[in-house]
């Protein structure tokens, strides 16, 4: 069955769906969009030094994604400038110094719209052992810190007070966005991974009653993105990483429509039972 093209690219992206959820959810509530957006760009500078070095371009990926993370850290805490203005400069210049690097490199062909747009259905077997295996270890890691990750997203001062060392848990965050951004490239391209992030996340938090259920529902909005941004390239040979994304928009456009809550709806189901009940005794 793995031989299909579709089905290896059917189980890599539902794989890098149910990662990115939960991650994701925690970018919405941080409001780190930009800062998602920044390592997604310092991937391609990943990608040429992995070429140049002759690397392992998951791990070369996953390194750039960290050195730029630490590299943010420590210019808020010396340089004069805002988060945002830091977050854009680092953003364009890796991808700049990237795409330099890349061009300089003539002994090597680059299929660069692969790797700014993704080549989902290129995945092997290896992929997707990297990106299942990579994603489990991810969510563990994230199991472990969820609760002190929550409580510094919610309220920062709060978290220290009492002891949820959320400058550590803000590191291993940024450790785990880098590694999400690393296993997710292939598939959808450093300049689409932000979107698969946020565009879930962000129609998820419409149905959400809790933060975990907004986690689950990230996934699961995420995977069916997948499933039918595939169905949609393959039906009208149209670019795998940009139809999943696409998708994932037509789900956030129709969650703005107004729609029944799940309490009214418990309401409308009690009222059917306790009706006829109070036929009964009356």
């Amino acid at each position: 069955m793995l031989d299909d093209f579709f089905i290896r690219a059917l189980i890599g992206g539902i794989g890098v769906a149910i990662v990115a959820g939960p991650v994701g959810c925690f970018i919405i509530w941080r409001r780190l969009a930009y800062f998602g957006d920044t390592l997604s760009h310092s991937a391609l500078l990943g990608v040429a030094m992995a070429l140049l070095l002759d690397l392992n371009i998951t791990l070369s990926v996953f390194f750039i994604s960290l050195v730029v993370s630490l590299m943010l850290l420590f210019l808020q805490r010396r340089a004069a400038l805002s988060s945002d203005a830091l977050l854009g400069l680092l953003a364009h210049a890796t991808l700049a110094v990237g795409l330099v690097v890349l061009a300089f490199m003539t002994w090597v062909r680059v299929d660069l719209m692969g790797f700014l747009f993704g080549d989902i259905l290129a995945v092997t077997r290896e992929d997707l052992a990297v990106i299942w295996i990579g994603g489990l270890v991810i969510l563990a890691f994230l199991g472990v810190i969820w609760r002190r990750l929550f409580a510094a997203t919610v309220n920062y001062d709060l978290a220290k007070a009492e002891g949820a060392m959320p400058d550590s848990t803000n590191i291993i965050f940024m450790i785990l966005v880098a590694a999400v951004i690393a296993v997710s490239m292939k598939l959808v391209g450093v300049l689409l991974i932000t979107a698969l992030l946020i565009i879930p996340a962000a129609t998820a938090r419409r149905f959400s009653t809790s933060p975990e259920y907004m986690a689950v529902m990230a996934s699961i909005i995420g995977a069916i993105s997948v499933f039918i941004g595939l169905n949609g390239s393959l039906e009208w040979d149209t670019p795998a990483g940009p139809s999943i994304v696409v998708a994932a928009l037509f789900c956030f456009i129709a969650s703005l429509f107004p729609m029944p809550s799940w309490n009214s709806i418990k309401k409308k189901r009690a009222s059917k039972f306790i009706g006829p009940q109070k036929e009964r005794f009356e």
